[in-house]
């Protein structure tokens, strides 16, 4: 039966360009989507760009700009970037388009409703130089567990939320100044805290599912104990209140990001004619989130807060496929030090295919990766050219050269079918519960057999020898190449699709690939370029 699929993966924050740990984290909500689509599911992948927030209002000040401006800038570039890495969302969306901001509003005033937004009067933050109530990221400080630099919701060391009350040594970032003082302001409420026995259950549930980071982090908020959180704030770019009493403020940018999986979601099923229900709803869907290290608490804990406060049986998220970080020459990301790379860099020097292959097998799935460019080279020339590469061309050169590219049917082995249906079975439960690093590396493992394979059946030596022998080698070689290509599709598809084309050959599903008949090559070329 064919299961529906909603994949979700993070929003990038517009405030700065795409970078590789960026790309490492997302790349696995691509490569699943593309999986149950070749098998044959309903996919909805979404994904946007999260474009209100301080940061933005804060540089779009300093650069005399409009906070819109800024962030269509950067949406522009996210798009573009995910068009060229090939990431093939259903609805790549944004938090300014009309529809997030309806939708945000009404599930905003039901929650209310619901009973889970409360008003609460309180002492916030106040800058007298700036005279205005500081938001959460106007606010610097040191965070009171670890001591850390943090800002005023969350920490950058120990990564533990926040709230601006809790920070010591506090400095309003707009003026750089610590003339801050406690004045009483209103604020909405979400109750949070009402959560903390269903989610711990949750957790219960998934812990032997998730990957590792994901439960300690999660099991860290849900020890502490989980606090009700400022839903609402004073400041001018962001979605708008629309309940009475609350309309001068602006709905917190944690609060409604992540209801974006519900408007692109829902758009996307608009645009496809699609029962969004159906994908997010009873026993017949799978739910994956895909996403960072330090956006793990907003996907095991605010996210499925917020679906349990609508109160619309939301299903919680199945899978929660969440990368460790990505460091550069062995240094954290640093565009001062000089180690910051780009994603748009990596795309002007390196084919995309190489890319995301390298990232799929390279990448921080439990542990934090190091990426150095001549490592991305290495693997380009030992793995591509040297390995899948010289596999595919040495095939089909020589069948060119000899035989016009031209190889009658014959009848596989059960030996080799069964290495081939094996591989499906195996790489494709990899990739269901988001192993793909795993799953990248028992692909390379069937490269490996398929050029040992040819070495041990020495073809070009059966040319001469047995005609029948060297067509029964060659066919049973091109059935490997086709199914092969057919395994890497989710990995790499371009490359997966002018081997299809080469071979002149359609394939079918997620599962093993027969020619039924003889095989006639197309035009044969190098799929691989040593660096």
């Amino acid at each position: 039966m064919k299961r529906n699929i909603f994949i979700g993966g993070a929003w990038p924050y517009a405030n700065n360009t795409l970078h590789v740990g960026h790309l490492a984290s997302l790349l696995p909500g691509d490569i699943i989507a593309r999986f149950f689509r070749q098998n044959g599911d309903n996919v909805i992948y979404v994904s946007g760009t999260d474009c209100h927030g301080t940061p933005i209002t804060v540089r779009a000040q300093k650069a005399g700009v409009a906070p819109k401006d800024i962030a269509t800038e950067y949406d522009s570039e996210f798009r573009n970037l995910f068009n060229k890495l090939n990431f093939s969302y259903d609805n790549y969306s944004n938090t300014m388009r009309p529809y997030h901001l309806k939708r945000v509003q009404e599930m905003f005033k039901r929650i209310y409703q619901n009973g889970y937004l409360y008003p609460k009067k309180e002492p916030q933050d106040y800058c007298t130089i700036d005279n205005k109530f500081l938001a959460d990221r106007e606010i610097e400080g040191h965070c009171p567990y670890c001591g850390g630099f943090a800002r005023g919701d969350q920490c950058e060391e120990c990564l533990h939320t926040l709230s601006p009350s809790q920070l010591k040594d506090k400095v309003c970032k707009i003026c750089g100044k610590s003339a801050i003082e406690q004045r009483e302001n209103e604020q909405l409420v979400f109750k949070l805290s009402a959560f903390q026995k269903p989610l711990a259950d949750w957790l219960k549930q998934k812990s032997e599912d998730w990957r590792t980071n994901a439960v300690n982090e999660t099991r860290k908020y849900l020890k502490d104990g989980l606090k009700d959180r400022d839903a609402t704030r004073d400041i001018t770019w962001g979605v708008p209140v629309d309940i009475e009493g609350f309309k001068d403020k602006k709905v917190y940018v944690w609060f409604e990001a992540v209801l974006g999986y519900i408007t692109a979601g829902e758009q996307a099923c608009q645009k496809n004619g699609l029962n969004f229900d159906d994908f997010v709803k009873g026993d017949n869907c799978k739910i994956y989130l895909v996403h960072g290290k330090d956006n793990i608490p907003f996907h095991t804990v605010i996210y499925p807060a917020l679906l349990l406060s609508l109160e619309e049986n939301y299903r919680l998220p199945d899978e929660i496929i969440s990368s460790e970080y990505v460091n550069v020459n062995g240094e954290k990301m640093s565009k001062s030090k000089g180690n910051f790379v780009s994603v748009k860099e990596l795309l002007e020097k390196y084919p995309v295919d190489l890319i995301r292959f390298y990232f799929s097998v390279k990448g921080p799935e439990k542990r934090d990766m190091n990426f150095i460019e001549q490592d991305l080279i290495h693997f380009n020339n030992k793995v591509l050219v040297g390995g899948l590469g010289n596999f595919i061309n040495r095939n089909l050169s020589f069948l060119n050269k000899k035989c016009d590219g031209k190889v009658p049917q014959r009848l596989i082995s059960d030996q080799l079918q069964r290495k081939v249906q094996d591989a499906y079975i195996e790489i494709g439960n990899l990739i269901k519960k988001g192993a793909v690093k795993e799953a990248s590396e028992k692909l390379i493992e069937m490269v490996a057999f398929s050029n040992k394979y040819y070495d041990e059946h020495t073809p070009w030596i059966l040319f001469k020898e047995s005609q029948d022998k060297f067509y029964q080698v060659s066919f049973e070689c091109i059935y490997l190449i086709i199914n092969l290509a057919n395994l890497l599709a989710p990995f790499m598809p371009e490359t997966s699709n002018r081997i299809f084309e080469m071979l002149n050959f359609q394939p079918n599903g997620w599962k093993e690939q027969t020619m039924d008949g003889n095989v006639e090559l197309g035009d044969v070329n190098l799929l691989f370029n040593r660096i």
